[in-house]
């Protein structure tokens, strides 16, 4: 009931955003949506509210870059490297991780809706209040495993695996 009424709430949010905070919240004008991305490497910079809707980020590298407010939905993130990276309050939703590396990345608060983990690396990564859906969390808690190095956060007690 909790997690319905959560739902709901991160879904009005999501939809009923004004624009103008969005373009407040990118002030580099970060935008990569609708772009083909391969390969290409972002490890270790700073990205805040960027933005990759909708692009083909397949083995593309996030290694301990800061994304924070990020959006990445329906992005196709086959491959990706995001190992160390803090995407807290981050839009992953219908996102495409397949043979994907986020261990020990940051994941606070971000929303999941619709995204798919196959053969995903989760280890020591912090999922603490992100917003997943129940078979992402059957998956997910499958393999948690480790503690993540810069929050303390045990990947198992951030999903919530019994």
């Amino acid at each position: 009931m909790i997690r319905g009424f959560i739902t709901f709430l991160a879904m009005l949010l999501f939809f009923c955003w004004p624009m103008t905070a969005l373009a407040e919240d990118n002030p580099a004008g970060l935008f990569f949506n609708h772009s083909l991305l391969q390969g290409r490497d972002f490890s270790n910079q700073s990205l805040p509210a960027a933005e990759f809707a909708n692009s083909n980020l397949e083995s593309a590298n996030f290694d301990n870059s800061q994304l924070v407010g990020s959006v990445f939905s329906k992005a196709i993130m086959q491959k990706v490297n995001m190992r160390g990276a803090d995407l807290t309050y981050g839009m992953l939703d219908q996102v495409d991780f397949s043979d994907a590396d986020l261990s020990d990345s940051i994941f606070t608060e971000a929303l999941f809706f619709g995204s798919t983990f196959k053969d995903t690396k989760i280890a020591g990564a912090d999922f603490t209040d992100a917003l997943l859906d129940g078979e992402q969390l059957r998956q997910l808690c499958a393999r948690a495993t480790g503690v993540n190095s810069k929050t303390g956060v045990s990947t198992r007690y951030s999903l919530g695996c019994r």
